[in-house]
Parts: C-alpha cells; sequence; structure tokens
C-alpha cells in the first residue's frame, strides 16, 4: 500500500501530474529557471482550426459581440467633450455552462475522451468547475470537481455554494473543503486513486481553448467595424484568461489591440486565511489571484505554466468590489442583461476608462458569466453585512478598504480605475525568483527566458535585478 502522509503524496507530485495530464513537461526544460514556453505550446496544445473544431462538437464559441447601447449613451453623458469610447461585450454566457471556462473545459474533455480517461478532475471554486462538469457530460465521462468552500466554522460564501449546485446538476461529484494548503494535498490523493485526467487551468490546451476567444473578438470586430478593438479588457485571475485572449487576438492580426487586465483590489485579504475568507465578496478575478499568479505563475498544479500574462499585459487596472456590484446592477438593469459578478469586473473597469477615451476608440470587454442566486449582487452583500462588512454608497476608490467596507459609488462618475504599475509587477517576479531558486544571478539563457516572460530586454531585466538587489 502507498503512503498516504502529506509529506509523501507531495513528494510524488510530479509522477502523478505527469499521468494524469499526459504531458512530460521535463523535454521543455532548457536551463535552471528556463524552459521553451513556444515549443510546450505548440507541441501539447491545438492550432485555432483544430480548437474550433473540437468547440463547435459540444456547442462552445461563435459567441454573439454585443454592444451595450445604453452603457455608451451614459458614457457621453458624462465623458468629457470628445471622449466617450464606445463598449462591446463578448457574451460568453451563451456557452453551455454559462462562461469563457467552457473554451478551456472543453478541450481537456475532449483529450481525456481520446487519451481513454474515465474521468475527468479539477481544483476549482470559480466557474470552471460547472465548465469541467458540462463538457465531461458531453464527452461522456465522469467528474469530480474540489471545491476550497468553507471557513473554519463550516460557513460558505454564496458565490461558491451556488457554483456548487451547478457542478452538481452537471452530473459531477463535489468535493468541498475548507481555506487551507489540504485543497492539493487531496487533489493528488484523488487524482492518483481515481486515474482521472487532470483538466487543470494552466496545461497548454487548456490555454489554447480560450485562444478561439480572442480570435473571435478579432475576427467579429473586422466584419462589424472595418478594424479591430483598440483595447480588450480582460478580468484577470490566474492569467489563463488573459494569456488565451491575447495569443488568440494576436494569430487573428490584432496585434497593436491594447490588452488590459483587470482584477478587484483586495489588498490586505489573505486568500489562505481562515480568518479573510469570508471577509471578501468575490472568489476570483481579483489581486489575491492576479498579483501572485503574474508574478509567479508556476505555483500552478502543473510544473511549467502556460497562463504567462506579463508576456502579453499592456496596462493592469484595479476596481472595488462596490464598482462591480454598481455595473452588475447597472447591466441588469439597462441593458436588460443579467450576468454575474466575475465578468463584470473587465466590464467597470472598461466604463471607467471609456470615459477617459476618445469617442471614436472602441473597447471589448472579454466575457460575461453565468448568474444564479447565490451570485446576485443581493446574495453577496446581505452575506457580507452580516459578516460585519459595513455597506454604503460613496467614493469607491478614495473610501474602499478591503475586508471592512464595500462602497458603492453614489454616481456613475464614480467609477474609476486604480493604475497599477507593469514595473512594480516585474520587480516581484525579480524578487520571487530569489525567493523560489534562492539566487540573483542568471545565465543569460536564463536572463533572455526572464526577458521574454517580462516582455522587455535583457538590459532592462539586468538592471531590474541590481535594483531590486
Amino acid at each position: 500500500m502507498k503512503d498516504m502522509s502529506y509529506d509523501a503524496v507531495m513528494s510524488r507530485k510530479n509522477e502523478i501530474m505527469k499521468k494524469s495530464v499526459g504531458v512530460d513537461y521535463t523535454k521543455y526544460e532548457i536551463e535552471g529557471i528556463a524552459f521553451n514556453y513556444e515549443e510546450m505550446m505548440n507541441d501539447a496544445g491545438y492550432n485555432i482550426d483544430e480548437i474550433r473544431k473540437i468547440q463547435l462538437e459540444t456547442g462552445v464559441g461563435n459567441t454573439p459581440l454585443v454592444e451595450l447601447k445604453n452603457i455608451n449613451k451614459l458614457i457621453k453623458k458624462i465623458a468629457p467633450k470628445g471622449k466617450g469610447a464606445r463598449i462591446y461585450v463578448k457574451d460568453e454566457a451563451t456557452n453551455p455552462s454559462g462562461s469563457f471556462k467552457d473554451r478551456r473545459a472543453s478541450v481537456s474533455a475532449y483529450r481525456a475522451k481520446i487519451m481513454g480517461y474515465k474521468g475527468i478532475m479539477a481544483a476549482t471554486s470559480g466557474n470552471y468547475g460547472a465548465a469541467v462538469a458540462s463538457q465531461a457530460s458531453k464527452r461522456g465521462l465522469k467528474s469530480i470537481i474540489v471545491q476550497e468552500c468553507y471557513d473554519s466554522k463550516g460557513i460558505g460564501q454564496p458565490e461558491i455554494l451556488e457554483k456548487a449546485r451547478a457542478c452538481e446538476a452537471y452530473g459531477a461529484e463535489v468535493v468541498q473543503l475548507t481555506v487551507g494548503p489540504e485543497l492539493f494535498y487531496y487533489f493528488l490523493v484523488l487524482l492518483e486513486e481515481t486515474g482521472y485526467f487532470n483538466a487543470s487551468l494552466y496545461t497548454p490546451f487548456g490555454i489554447a481553448g480560450v485562444e478561439t476567444l480572442g480570435y473571435e473578438i478579432a475576427e467579429q470586430s473586422m466584419k462589424n467595424f472595418g478594424k479591430y478593438p483598440d483595447a480588450v479588457v480582460i478580468t484577470h485571475a490566474g492569467g489563463g484568461n488573459l494569456t488565451g485572449t491575447a495569443r488568440g487576438l494576436k494569430k487573428a492580426g490584432a496585434i497593436n489591440t491594447k490588452v488590459i487586465g483587470a482584477s478587484v483590489d483586495l489588498h490586505g485579504l489573505h486568500m489562505a486565511s481562515d480568518n479573510d475568507f469570508n471577509k471578501k465578496s468575490f472568489t476570483t478575478g481579483h489581486t489575491g489571484f492576479g498579483i501572485p499568479f503574474a508574478t509567479f505563475p508556476d505555483r500552478s498544479d502543473v510544473p511549467r505554466n502556460a497562463a504567462r500574462p506579463l508576456r502579453y499585459m499592456d496596462e493592469y487596472v484595479l476596481v472595488t468590489q462596490g464598482e462591480v456590484f454598481y455595473i452588475t446592477e447597472m447591466l441588469a438593469n439597462i441593458e436588460g442583461m443579467q450576468r454575474g459578478p466575475a465578468g463584470n469586473t473587465s466590464l467597470a473597469a472598461a466604463f471607467a476608462l471609456a470615459i477617459e477615451m476618445d469617442e471614436d476608440k472602441i473597447i471589448v470587454v472579454n466575457e460575461t458569466e453565468y448568474t444564479g442566486a447565490g451570485k446576485l449582487p443581493s446574495a453577496q452583500l446581505t452575506f457580507a453585512k452580516g459578516h460585519g462588512i459595513e455597506i454604503k454608497f460613496g467614493d469607491p476608490i478614495n473610501e474602499d478598504i478591503p475586508g471592512k467596507n464595500i462602497v458603492l459609488p453614489d454616481h456613475p462618475s464614480k467609477v474609476g480605475v486604480i493604475k497599477y504599475p507593469l514595473e512594480k509587477l516585474r520587480k516581484s517576479y525579480i524578487k520571487e525568483l530569489k525567493k523560489r531558486y534562492g539566487k540573483t544571478e542568471y545565465t543569460i539563457t536564463e536572463l533572455e527566458f526572464i526577458a521574454e516572460d517580462l516582455r522587455i530586454t535583457v538590459d532592462e531585466v539586468k538592471k531590474m535585478i541590481e535594483e531590486v538587489f
């Protein structure tokens, strides 16, 4: 019998991952911290035409690009003269399980099926669980979803509980855990026991599944407007949404479209803290994932993460919880589109950015998501108030304190963004390398890899290392 102690299981993680993903990551290693990213994407991924064929089989993709006409009229009213870009949204809620995550899950389920796996698993508290369960059902596979759901008192957030119901509705077995490091351990144990496929968010084929989203945005924009969008705003958490969309845009020819990442600002709250777990009203699309995964992508459940956002991000902005809830209500009330909060994180950012941009510019918000009882602002705000969070109207950018209050804008003009410097993210990446690998000196091969990961020159990397240390 195998030793199932924590240390023993963790010592077997690379072996378990290789068996459950079907990718030999060692073949892409070059030297030290460097690996061949593009070779990994090309070998283990699929091209756009192949992905589209796979997704067409299960009804994924080809979602509409919708102009937010009434929101655009409101923007024109409050924007300075000559400003007020038009916003369009890619309505990903029309996918089978209601989010862009179907694109990722579709390829994993396809791959699991053709490789002979009996089922697939995913560790997620987000929409990805429902996507995996849905796509597994379409391919005749079993599915298990492992969720970090409760604090130590057994209290779960309404949004996560809502997502658990969705997973179960699509036929998945849902394993719910309390917040803490045991999630990855139990996930590995289940992978080893079941022999299921690991539908990780961070495999090259998972990211390739999202590339069709960016590709469709570019195609639809060119068809409808005669040009590519000036900016695409993408909710940023683990980096897969941004990486896949950006790669798809570039493959379609939209090389000058600005890629803007947007996250909910939850500074001061620790994502693995039992105390802080229910003090936040967002389970994804926030800085608790966005910043760590940007500054050290390889913290994921696979040896090398295919989601590497700093390779593609042109700008990073933060919004507050209150602004996202406000925009969610705005979208429902004046556009007749009731959608969930994760997609509306990027819409909140786009609203503020549109006010600053010229009126002839076009912004595309790359996703919407389904909603349900537990995901509605009313449920989330009621839950927050019950946990001692102050709910009020005011100026979110200047008054918001994560874990203490949620400030809803008292006027649409109060919806704004906090611009987070990419330079700061890049320096944090350099610091993480020392923390993880224990060194500050690198070979030219490693320096070239870092430069690619940060989208700067080798000389700029050297200068940054000198500044940081």
